[in-house]
Parts: C-alpha cells; structure tokens; sequence
C-alpha cells in the first residue's frame, strides 16, 4: 500500500510555515527506512518507476516535479510567461507567497492530485503548454531554492521515493539509494507521444521530440542545479526495457540499500 498523507500543503512565500498540517505528514515512520532519489531525463518514465516503487516499499512517494509544474502554470494563468517564451521573473518571485501547492489523495483513482489555490491542476500541469516552460522555471534560482528546503524537510525522517531532476545531487545528497534514468530520444518521444494521445492531446510526434530535446539542454545547462548523474547512482538505461524489469531491478537496489542501513 502507498504510504501517502491524506492532505498537506505547500506555501512558497514563507518556509516556516511552508508545510501545514505537519503532524499528520508522515505516520507511523521508523529509522530504518532510506531515502530513494530517482533523477533522470523529461519522459524517462521516472514518476511511473517512484510510485510503483513506494507503493512496494510503503514509502512516501514525492513527485519534485509536480510542484515546478504548478509553479509554472501559476505563471502562464497570470501572464507572466509571454508568447515569445520571455519570463517576468521579477513578478513571478514577487508573487511566490501566493502560491499554495497542495497534494491531495483521491480514493476512487488511488491517485495523488495536485492543486493550485484550491483548484486541482493534475491534467493542465501536464499540458505541452507547461512542459514548454516547466525547465525555464525550474532554472530560477528562487524558485528552486524554496522548494528544494521543502523537499528536503519532507524527506527529513527517511522512507522517502522523491524523482526529479537535482534530487541526488542537490535536494537529497546523503540518500541511501540514488538513480539516474535514461533512455534514448526516440523511445522518450513515442512514449510521451502515446501518453498524449491517450489524454486526446492533438500533437505531432515531431513536436514532441523538438520539445523533450529543448528540455534535456535546459536541464543540463541551466546555471541553478543542472541535471546530472550523483557520482554514486546507479543507472537504469530503460530504453528497451518494460516496466516490470524496470521495477524488478530497482527493487533489487533499494532492498539492498534497506539491508545495509538495517546493519549500520
């Protein structure tokens, strides 16, 4: 069963009370359990392989990208992002403090929501519009230093499955277990391709690598935290290989990384 919380927020504008209703944020954890950094490529299937993975494991699975994702679609409903792509960084970190992130669980899909404001987002953070500007924003140097505080205050007490771009190198250096998922260009595409015609998105499977292959030279370029493979991860090249070998390998790593903690 995943180990998820029933509710928590997330308030941008003032740490100290960036995250409400913290008693109830992480039940019933112990000191064995490790932290898992999962960082990889846009479209590697990283979100799929962390929640499949805390769901195994009983861990709380956080998704780093969901809460750039709603961070960016704040900007674009507010005019901040304009059609040429330019960003008003000045307004946007001006306006961080009105931004509340909340995680919701929903028992009839057994899914985690996002929301923004009040207002759940899940299917427009994963619009081509946000995924057009999600590394841009990601690149923002206040921006990322609050939620990279936050993200580390969640998994403060272990038992932690976080994916995103930085999480080993920046957000969770001392996880016990880190991974880097890659996959060819081509089989990222078809995938995020399919995944949007799935959702009845109308979009060219050229459009769809033009866009993945500007977020791979945003991510790794970026002066603020670019993404790059932790020293210590183990890769996972998951270009030809299903989703259960890629569960079944990762399960192989964390339990090994849980043996070794179990004997410190």
């Amino acid at each position: 069963m995943l180990a998820i919380l029933p509710h928590f927020e997330i308030k941008l504008g003032d740490f100290r009370g960036s995250i409400v209703n913290s008693s109830l944020q992480f039940p019933n954890r112990v000191t064995n359990k490790i932290n898992i950094a999962i960082d990889g490529y846009s479209s590697c299937g990283k979100s799929t392989l962390a929640k499949a993975i805390a769901k195994n494991l009983n861990y709380i699975y956080i998704d780093s990208g969901a809460m750039y994702r709603a961070v960016t679609y704040y900007a674009l409903e507010h005019g901040y992002i304009q059609n040429k792509g330019e960003i008003d960084e000045n307004m946007l970190v001006e306006s961080l403090h009105l931004i509340l992130i909340q995680f919701k669980y929903n028992s009839d899909s057994q899914e985690i929501e996002t929301f923004l404001n009040g207002t759940c987002v899940d299917k427009e953070i994963r619009s081509m519009q946000v995924s057009a500007h999600v590394s841009a924003i990601s690149a923002i140097k206040e921006v990322r230093e609050k939620l990279v505080r936050i993200q580390q205050r969640m998994a403060e007490n272990g038992g932690v499955v976080m994916d995103g771009r930085d999480i080993g190198t920046v957000v969770l250096p001392n996880a016990e277990l880190k991974v880097f998922m890659t996959a060819d260009v081509e089989v990222r595409a078809q995938r995020r391709f399919l995944q949007l015609k799935n959702n009845a998105v109308d979009i060219s499977i050229d459009d769809v690598r033009d866009n993945i292959a500007q977020r791979d030279l945003l991510d790794t370029t970026r002066a603020a935290d670019p993404l790059r493979r932790a020293s210590d991860a183990v890769i996972l090249d998951n270009s030809n290989l299903t989703e259960e070998e890629q569960f079944s390998f990762l399960m192989v790593q964390a339990k090994k990384a849980i043996d070794m903690k179990t004997l410190v």
